[in-house]
């Protein structure tokens, strides 16, 4: 991709998500609902066990998600961890800020996933929530997010997969996810092998994987050092 390319798509990306956080987070739930098919308690169990000592949330929108991860966690009494969570779309980041900027355990900062200006072996586990299938560059995104995990960390993603299930349901879920396109909050659905090949390319190796609804959810793992 060219940069004039990446420099419209993120563009993009940031005119789609200016709009009030209220919005973003009514609108997340239909999709969440009727094209993920999925449900915020299976997405709090698959991510909340995927963050280490110093940790990555990547895209992490208004942090709606993020902050019942954090109920969850503390509810099961898991100690806290340090993260940085980083989105590119700055309304997205002004509703994380009013809703948890008061945590010191984290730091919000405004990112393109394809270049985090972080340095390289920095965190132990990175969480990407609904969001891989909306970067402009997924090649580009993976690659960095597995540059800035240290050797054996883990990222956990689900990938928007193409609808699968009864006809009313499957014309439902292509419904919002052409308009998702049109709107620019997404950039394409995956098949399962497409986004497994692209973890692998970017470096990673598949620790597990597991349709949910019309998601793919998967853990992978940078390899070790000396590990082929």
């Amino acid at each position: 991709m060219s940069t004039a390319d990446s420099f419209d798509k993120l563009d993009k990306v940031d005119r789609a998500y200016d709009s009030p956080p209220i919005w973003y987070d009514i609108r997340g739930f239909f999709i969440l609902c009727l094209s993920y098919r999925s449900t915020i308690w299976a997405q709090v169990a698959f991510f909340g066990k995927n963050m280490g000592p110093k940790h990555l949330e990547g895209a992490i929108g208004t942090a709606t998600l993020f902050s019942i991860i954090l109920w969850w966690r503390n509810f099961r009494r898991v100690a806290p961890v340090t993260t940085v969570g980083f989105d590119y779309a700055e309304a997205m980041l002004e509703g994380a800020r009013h809703r948890l900027g008061h945590d010191e355990n984290l730091t919000l900062l405004r990112r393109d996933v394809a270049q985090l200006e972080f340095a390289n072996d920095t965190f132990d586990t990175a969480n990407i929530a609904n969001a891989v299938h909306c970067f402009p560059d997924v090649d580009a995104g993976l690659t960095e997010v597995n540059r800035v995990l240290k050797s054996g960390g883990t990222l956990a993603l689900n990938a928007l997969l193409e609808p699968k299930g009864p006809g009313l349901l499957r014309a439902i879920s292509n419904r919002i996810n052409a308009w998702g396109i049109r709107k620019g909050i997404l950039n394409q659905v995956f098949t399962e092998s497409a986004i497994t090949a692209q973890l692998v390319n970017a470096g990673f190796e598949i620790v597990e994987s597991k349709r949910s609804g019309n998601t793919l959810n998967v853990l992978a793992r940078k390899p070790s050092r000396g590990q082929s």
